[in-house]
């Protein structure tokens, strides 16, 4: 069989429009290969799909497919169908996978062990700060962290894996040759270099709002787990972590102030029975009975703590007052009986420490 024409054939069906998934797996289970199901009578096919087969009897998207093979054809450019070595085996025990996946980068890094970071856009400080140093705790013992490339905790996840030398995979819900956000265009560039990004959607797919919870059941079922790191109640990070439940896969969250916004997703799934992580090594010896031998024993690996305070900084009165969810300079002023001028001094050598982190509104968090 001609490799063009087999992978043509795999474009041809899933760039037909009106047919999506299911129908897709139900040709292919009736049928065989593409090339089978394109061999076979008009009655066949309506027998298996219904009306829905006449959409794929029509003028076939031959544009659509000469452009993706194109694409294809460019170094470092691949397409993978349900049959490849390199598609994610993991994915194939999933309900509903992706019958083809563009990769832009090494698709052989699709089968490792992989573990999901996710987590809010409107990410704090703090939240930033932990998800640079678990993904990159974690990539340093091999795992290869996973994101969707949004801003905030995915941002943050994939730059922390990066700086530690490991490997990040982001999953993206546009086509592959687009970057959304576009702020993130030169992260793109390194994660392709040293990962791989990946999207099920044909090229030249926009930034529809429908389409990141699809990509989101990708990041839950090619990883083993899905790390949530601030999360609202609304936040589509619960739909990943939901959707890695329901196929089997751990959930981990790590919690926050009782008070933030953006801890109370995280609050509810360890209701509902995620773990609660306070460092990288938790994450490790959860997921350790699941994979066996396959990773070094978690006894190296280096704990996500914070980083040692400047003399005398712990003991001031107007640190003890800041806490890990913002205070408004006017409550420290009231607190503090300071004024403005000398709390603000003394902020911004906490700032320039880095202690703490300065937030819109005159509000100010705690790091350490």
């Amino acid at each position: 069989m001609n490799l063009d024409a087999g992978l043509a054939a795999w474009l041809r069906l899933t760039l037909t429009p009106g047919i999506g998934g299911e129908s897709q797996r139900r040709l292919l289970a009736a049928c065989g290969l593409p090339e089978a199901i394109f061999a076979s009578s008009a009655a066949s096919l309506h027998a298996v799909i219904g009306q829905r087969a006449s959409q794929l009897l029509a003028d076939p998207p031959q544009a659509a497919v000469e452009r993706a093979l194109a694409w294809a054809a460019e170094p470092g450019h691949h397409i993978l169908t349900l049959i490849d070595a390199n598609y994610p085996q993991i994915l194939l025990d999933t309900p509903d996978p992706p019958t083809v996946l563009y990769v832009l980068g090494d698709p052989a890094l699709l089968n490792r062990h992989c573990l999901a970071v996710v987590g809010s856009r409107n990410a704090t400080p703090q939240g930033l700060r932990n998800a640079r140093e678990f993904s990159g705790a974690l990539a340093q013992r091999g795992w290869h962290i996973v994101s969707g490339l949004a801003l905030g905790i995915d941002t943050a996840a994939h730059q922390g894996a990066l700086a530690a030398g490991g490997c990040t995979l982001a999953v993206i819900g546009t086509g592959i040759d687009r970057v959304y956000p576009a702020r993130n265009h030169e992260l793109a560039q390194h994660i392709a270099s040293r990962g791989a990004i990946i999207s099920e959607f044909p090229l030249g797919t926009p930034a529809i709002a429908g389409n990141f919870p699809r990509r989101n059941r990708i990041i839950a079922g090619m990883s083993r787990g899905v790390l949530v790191i601030e999360a609202a109640v609304e936040s589509g990070s619960l739909i990943t972590a939901r959707l890695a439940g329901e196929v089997g896969r751990e959930v981990f969250a790590i919690p926050g102030s009782i008070h933030s916004p953006q801890a109370r997703g995280c609050h509810r799934l360890i209701r509902e029975g995620a773990k609660l992580v306070e460092t990288a090594a938790h994450v490790e010896e959860e997921l350790r009975p699941v994979l066996g031998a396959a990773l070094p024993s978690a006894s190296g690996l280096t704990a996500v703590e914070p980083p040692a305070t400047a003399a005398g900084i712990d003991e001031s009165p107007l640190m003890a007052l800041l806490g890990h969810e913002p205070v408004s300079l006017d409550e420290l002023v009231a607190s503090t009986g300071l004024n403005t001028d000398e709390i603000l001094a003394t902020l911004l050598d906490f700032e320039l420490n880095g202690q703490i982190a300065s937030l819109p509104g005159n509000r100010y968090q705690r790091l350490v």
